[in-house]
């Protein structure tokens, strides 16, 4: 399949190009949106669907809305983007997001134990960040990141109000599996992979694309939680080589997150455990929690099996066959193996 952009654009290029489409694909999920609000919705005007997402605890629909709201944006602005760039580039999804396929089970299934197990662990940084304090000079900067915080918080305990069973698939639908799919097709998918092809290093890839997905959040008293969380999630993508292996992982940590939420509006959960708490738990659970974290991550490092290296290509030219960009040595040949040396021609008896 030939594409409009070659496969071989520089990575900056290829990133300016994945925002440009973002933006594209999420002023068309806004006017799904609108097209939404006015169809079931009621909406009668732009300004009271803006005011409906400013302010959805004052409308009846505003809950649905929202929800809606949160699956058009991801799916069409982040999943969307993410898959029209592989498109475009003249890629099948699954050469570009699962290089390495198809991957058993019971990859997925650590992947997710992985995440499960490390959340006493991160209850320590959650509590650590949560008390952050930032030096005078950005006292103005602090006001804000917490002004944000508590409006992030805000929308999180209106959007995980389940009052049935319904709300609760619904909501693990929104805030479990569409994030998991959109956020790593975009972070893990296309971001690590380009930041790995322009510093020719998979762990540059891995913290530079954690580092931007926990800065897009706009949650900077949860920001070193989530790094680490996009760290595991990139490493586990950079050894296991298929998308499908950190989507298990995200699609674990939000799921739990609200079934736990969902335990303790039922009140059926122990107060030690409240998902919404920012105190960290006892030290004893978030060692033992370290420990087997780590000890997972180190299983999952050996059984994978990969490196995380770049595939790379090869393309005949004018100039010979070209290897990542440069030129095979003198006297190396294109095998079934990749480059090797040729063959050496035997000296006459």
């Amino acid at each position: 399949m030939k594409g409009f952009v070659s496969s071989r654009l520089h990575p900056l290029l290829a990133l300016l190009l994945l925002v440009g489409l973002m933006l594209a694909a999420v002023c068309l999920g806004y006017f799904f949106m609108l097209l939404a609000g006015v169809a079931f919705f009621g909406v009668r005007s732009m300004q009271e669907f803006e005011a409906l997402l400013r302010n959805p605890q004052l409308s009846p629909h505003g809950w649905s809305m929202m929800m809606l709201s949160q699956v058009l944006l991801l799916f069409v602005g982040f999943a969307g983007a993410a898959l029209a760039l592989a498109s475009i580039q003249g890629r099948s999804w699954a050469s570009y997001f699962a290089p390495r396929r198809p991957v058993p089970a019971w990859w997925l299934l650590l992947a997710a134990a992985i995440i499960v197990l490390s959340l006493p662990a991160m209850s320590g940084l959650i509590a650590w960040n949560a008390n952050a304090q930032f030096p005078a000079f950005m006292h103005e900067f602090e006001v804000w990141a917490r002004d944000k915080e508590t409006q992030a918080q805000d929308l999180t305990q209106y959007l995980t109000q389940f009052t049935s069973t319904g709300r609760l698939l619904v909501g693990l639908l929104v805030i479990a599996v569409v994030p998991a799919i959109s956020e790593e097709l975009v972070f893990r998918g296309v971001v690590q992979k380009q930041i790995t092809r322009l510093f020719g290093s998979y762990h540059a890839g891995v913290w530079l694309a954690a580092f931007l997905f926990s800065a897009i959040h706009m949650q900077f008293f949860g920001f070193v939680p989530r790094l680490v969380l996009g760290v595991v999630l990139g490493y586990l993508f950079a050894w296991s080589g298929n998308i499908l292996v950190p989507m298990a992982a995200h699609f674990a940590q939000n799921a739990v997150q609200i079934l736990l939420l969902y335990a303790q509006q039922r009140g059926t959960l122990s107060a030690t455990l409240d998902p919404d708490s920012t105190q960290a738990l006892p030290w004893p659970w978030m060692l033992l929690s370290a420990v087997l974290t780590l000890g997972l991550l180190r299983l999952a490092y050996q059984k994978f099996g990969y490196t995380g290296a770049p595939v790379v290509s090869h393309t005949l030219t004018g100039a010979g066959v070209l290897v990542g960009g440069s030129v095979p040595p003198t006297g190396h040949t294109l095998t079934s193996h990749g480059v090797e040396p040729a063959p050496q021609p035997q000296a006459p008896l």
